[in-house]
């Protein structure tokens, strides 16, 4: 000790808990596993919206051509064209193929005639000559680029529904000379499509003697969009058709076939749940409809690699931003309050809307004292049943609808 100092007791530093270091590794898992259900969580948010973009967004992108003009033949007079060989070029039926170049333009093809290693050669069915090189997209939706008069000859008119948002274009048909429109067909196109997607029928419902009404809806190129820019995959789409329904009463008819494609189907569940033109109905035609979004969701996130449990949080975000209601879609457990003849078809190959959907509601239909027949087609995809079997397909629908139009009317 120094002289005159004095001393103080030194603090000992506090012994280290042996409880605290054993933590220290629980605690920074605990962190660890709590970032990890936070990217988790957000990643399935994130995914969950980007679906349900896909879903409610309006897409009317250009297409995309993906397939390649190898040849085009005239042997004979029997003419065709040697495309890339893959799924699309090897449908059996008739197809559209569409390309884009300085001059584009359409085709449509027919049976497969020869194959080689990675090519196919179709007849040419009828169409301009797709130029050597091009590449061209096969679609389901034949003479789709043209209209009434270039695919079937038939005079048509260029009319606009008065919607409760504006004027939405369409095109009607009227039956053969000296017969009296009283009964006219509403076609109504699926998701993201437009109402040439309906123009294959026109000419043999014009043949059957019935007026005809290919309509656009909200959110289409020739329609009005919503007021939030969204689909809303048939809850609010089903008055526009009501609206079209009006201006076909102001215009002489008297009873009405809806005819409905994919997502138009859902559209006609709804105007059959709640319009009050649902009893003027006579008969209904469903091809490859959605009868319940629901299924129809979980199928597209199977076929796309999702995982499923992504499809609840898509629907309750999707209600959230269009504010609907999935259960409302589901015509098996949510019948409509009107149920006229129905006549529901699907394509036991449809990859985009589950063919054991339409399977229940043509099974509960019995249950549900509608009268619903139902034919499925095998091998054919998702609103391709025309094309891959065109007599057959004609045949059913205007039998169907010619027979129910005369129930109707007695």
């Amino acid at each position: 000790m120094i002289p005159g100092m004095t001393t103080s007791p030194v603090a000992e530093a506090p012994a280290e808990r042996p409880s605290a270091r054993r933590r220290s590794p629980r605690r920074r898992l605990a962190v660890f596993v709590l970032v990890i259900v936070l990217l988790l969580g957000a990643a399935a948010a994130g995914g969950s919206y980007y679906y349900s973009s896909v879903l409610l967004v309006p897409n009317h992108s250009a297409p995309r051509y993906y397939d390649e003009v190898f040849a085009v033949h005239d042997r004979n007079g029997v003419k065709s064209v040697t495309l890339a060989e893959n799924e699309g070029t090897l449908r059996p039926g008739i197809w559209d193929i569409r390309w884009s170049t300085e001059l584009s333009g359409s085709a449509q093809v027919g049976e497969i005639l020869g194959r080689s290693p990675g090519k196919v050669e179709r007849r040419l069915l009828g169409g301009a000559l797709p130029p050597i090189g091009a590449r061209v997209r096969v679609n389901a939706d034949v003479w789709g680029a043209g209209n009434p008069r270039t695919a079937f000859g038939l005079d048509f008119s260029e009319v606009v529904v008065p919607t409760e948002l504006g004027g939405a274009k369409a095109w009607y048909v009227g039956p053969p000379a000296g017969i009296e429109p009283q009964t006219w067909v509403i076609a109504v196109h699926g998701h993201n499509a437009s109402y040439t997607e309906t123009l294959r029928m026109i000419g043999p419902l014009h043949r059957a003697g019935l007026a005809s009404l290919s309509i656009s809806y909200r959110n289409d190129r020739d329609a009005p969009g919503s007021a939030d820019g969204l689909h809303h995959l048939g809850d609010a789409e089903w008055r526009d058709v009501e609206a079209a329904m009006r201006m076909a009463l102001g215009n002489g008819a008297k009873r009405f076939v809806l005819y409905g494609y994919s997502m138009g189907g859902a559209v006609i569940g709804q105007l059959l749940a709640r319009s009050a033109l649902a009893p003027k109905i006579a008969a209904v035609v469903l091809d490859s409809p959605v009868v319940s979004w629901s299924r129809t969701l979980t199928f597209q996130a199977e076929q796309r690699g999702l995982p499923t449990f992504l499809v609840p949080l898509t629907k309750t975000i999707s209600g959230w931003r269009a504010g609907l209601d999935f259960d409302r879609f589901d015509l098996a457990q949510r019948p409509p309050a009107t149920r006229p003849e129905t006549l529901l078809l699907h394509g036991d190959a449809d990859t985009s809307v589950p063919v054991s959907a339409a399977r229940e509601l043509a099974w509960a239909a019995g249950k549900l004292n509608w009268p619903l027949r139902y034919t499925e087609m095998p091998g054919a995809g998702h609103v391709a049943l025309w094309n891959h079997d065109r007599a057959s397909y004609e045949r059913t629908v205007t039998d169907f609808i010619t027979n129910s139009v005369a129930a109707a009317g007695r």
